[in-house]
Parts: C-alpha cells; structure tokens; sequence
C-alpha cells in the first residue's frame, strides 16, 4: 500500500509539468520569412497589374521546333501559357527581326513568314493567346485570361525600302518597327526618306523601335515623331557600357518627349543577378520619370538571363526586389502594365489625327535621298 501511495504521490507532482510547456507555443510559433512575405506581395500587385513584356523573340525560336504546345509547356523555349501564366504575363510584343545577312526581298518574304507563323501560333493556342493592335484589345485578352500577342517590332528592312509595304505590314497587325540597319537610318542618321517613314509609321499607328539605332538616329526620331517612341532592349550605359543602352542625356530627353524605356533582362546589359537588373530600372526611373521605365524579357531572342530570371515565369522574384527597395505599388502598376498602356493609346490617339491632315505618303526612296 505504501508502495502505491508512492505511486500517486509522484503522479501529483506531474501535475507541475503543464508551467514547463507554457513556453512551447512561443517556440513552435510560425517564423514570417521576409523574402517569402515580399514574394507574395509581388504576386498580388502583379495579379493586378501583369506584365507587358516589350520584347520576346519567340517566333523565330518555334520556327526551328518540328512540333510544339505552348498550352501544355515546352520545355524547348523559354516561354509558354504556364510560364506566362505563373509569371504573370499579361501582354507580349513578338519580334520579327531576322538573323543578320537579310535584305531586300528575301527580308520582306522572311518577315512575311514570321507573321504567318505568329497567327498560326496564336489561332492553335486560344486558350492561352490572343492577338491584340490596340490598348483595348490588350486589355480585353487580359480580362478574358489570355496573354496578349503584339506583332513587333519588325526589323526596317522589312520594308524594302516601301511605304506600300509598311502599309501592308501594318493591315496585317504589325505594331512595331526598329529604325536601324538600312540606308535611311544608319549610323549617320535619318534621311529625308527615313523621316517620311516616321511621319508615315505615326500615321498608320506603328510604333518606332529606336533599340540598337545610332544616337544620331534616336536624337532625330525623337524631334521628329509625333508619336510615342519605345526602345524595347535598352538599360542604363551609365550602369553598364553596352552599346543598346542609353546614356542620361537621352534618358532625359525621352522622357521629356514621354517614352518608354523597356529594359531587357539579359546579363549581357544589365547584369548576372536580378539586383543588377533592378539597379537599372532604379537608374532608368530616377533619370527618365517613373512613367517611362517598362519591362523586356528578351526571351527565347538566344541570350542569357540573370539569376532567378531565366524565364517568363520569374517576373514577380524581380518585383519583390524592387518591393524591397521599396518601389510603391502605383510605380509598379506603371513599370509592369500602365506605361505600355499609355504608349498604345498615345500611337493610336496620334494615328487617328494625322489621319485627318496626311494621305497616305507615295513618297519614294530616290526621290527624297537620291
């Protein structure tokens, strides 16, 4: 009996135990990562104001694929609709430059192709892909769940030195044009004929793509469109010496004129990490006003990407940087989507005026540049 009363009596004493588990709460507490608490806020800001991606070199990629489906991923490319999805990519412009050694007819036909494949693509794709001209129709693929596809930029070759054929380009949904690598705008500049194809481009609603052309060219194209300009891979020559890049002064000259700076996401000009990428967007914002800085993926265009942004669907590790250096979320809602936004409208609102006051242009190329 003795023995059981012992028993009972160090039972009672268990009774203390509850005072040593008062602490265990606290110590089985969840820890708030700060990384992963940025991370999920990047992702809410980009649910609601997604990615308008200014430069994808995706058509020429699929062009060497004997079969691909970019609804259930590919992993050949660097895009796809899960991708662009988990990145929240809302809008795309797909390039249709050409590899180097094109001219002439065989440009125009190439170009021609691309374009055909583009449409190809997006009508096999319509759960995932719509093709979009204007900031409407972005915004009605974005609201019905799928990416916007723009055409564009196209290179001015292209062209074959025709306002007839930028005006068949443009019928057939072309939205953009880089005004380098031809006579009429070289390294010397504009020609009288290059600037007839700028007055043309504002009145069709084509956007001119003034990434890679020389400073003599940016300079004169941003005196003489009346239109919104765009360079859809420069970042910041200040940052990093790279020949695409700009340097302040034309930084702060676009964004006197209001526009748009997209810097690409390639290590080659902005850097190896995504804290190099943002170092220019910094710089570009700070130079140029927060409402002339945008976003290039530059994917699938055959370069390589900083750390943690090696595909469409890495954008939000970017905007959680940027949350960490904190940008406010309307200077977000503008570098992912607004500014895009105000650059369509504003080539369209100028398109529908110069409609008014020009006719088509029948200038020709020896006429104006002998």
């Amino acid at each position: 009996m003795a023995d059981l009363q012992d028993e009972l009596h160090t039972t009672a004493e268990v009774g203390e135990l509850p005072q040593l588990f008062e602490a265990v709460p606290e110590l089985l507490a969840p820890v708030h990562d700060p990384d992963t608490d940025l991370l999920e806020r990047a992702r809410a800001i980009l649910a609601a104001h997604p990615v308008a991606d200014g430069y994808s070199g995706l058509p020429w990629a699929l062009r060497h694929l004997p079969w691909f489906d970019l609804e259930l991923g590919e992993s050949a490319v660097d895009t796809d609709v899960p991708r662009l999805r988990e990145g929240h990519v809302g809008a795309l412009l797909w390039s249709l430059h050409l590899p180097e050694g094109l001219d002439g007819d065989r440009a125009v036909g190439a170009t021609l192709e691309q374009l055909d494949l583009v449409k190809t693509v997006v009508r096999n794709h319509p759960e995932g892909l719509r093709l979009a001209r204007t900031a409407s129709e972005t915004m009605d693929a974005r609201n019905c769940g799928r990416a916007a596809v723009l055409l564009g930029p196209a290179g001015a070759a292209a062209l074959g030195d025709s306002l007839g054929i930028l005006r068949s380009l443009h019928a057939l949904g072309l939205r953009a044009l880089t005004l380098t690598g031809v006579s009429w705008a070289s390294e010397a500049g504009l020609t009288r004929f290059g600037e007839e194809v700028l007055r043309e481009m504002n009145r069709l609603g084509v956007l001119a793509d003034l990434s890679g052309a020389s400073d003599v060219t940016m300079r004169r194209a941003l005196g003489v469109s009346k239109a919104p300009v765009l360079f859809t891979r420069s970042a910041a020559r200040a940052l990093r010496p790279h020949p695409a890049n700009l340097p302040d002064d034309l930084l702060a000259e676009l964004g006197a004129v209001n526009g748009l700076c997209m810097v690409p996401l390639t290590a080659e000009q902005t850097g190896p990490t995504v804290r190099d990428v943002a170092d220019h967007l910094d710089h570009v914002r700070a130079v140029a006003g927060a409402e002339c800085v945008g976003l290039s993926g530059t994917y699938d265009a055959g370069t390589a990407h900083p750390q943690e942004l090696g595909d469409a669907s890495c954008y939000p590790h970017l905007v959680a940087e940027l949350l960490r250096r904190g940008w406010t979320e309307a200077d977000l809602a503008l570098l992912t989507w607004g500014n895009v936004q105000r650059v369509l409208r504003g080539s369209d609102f100028t398109a529908r005026a110069a409609q008014q006051r020009r006719e088509p242009s029948t200038a020709k190329i020896a006429e104006l540049d002998g």
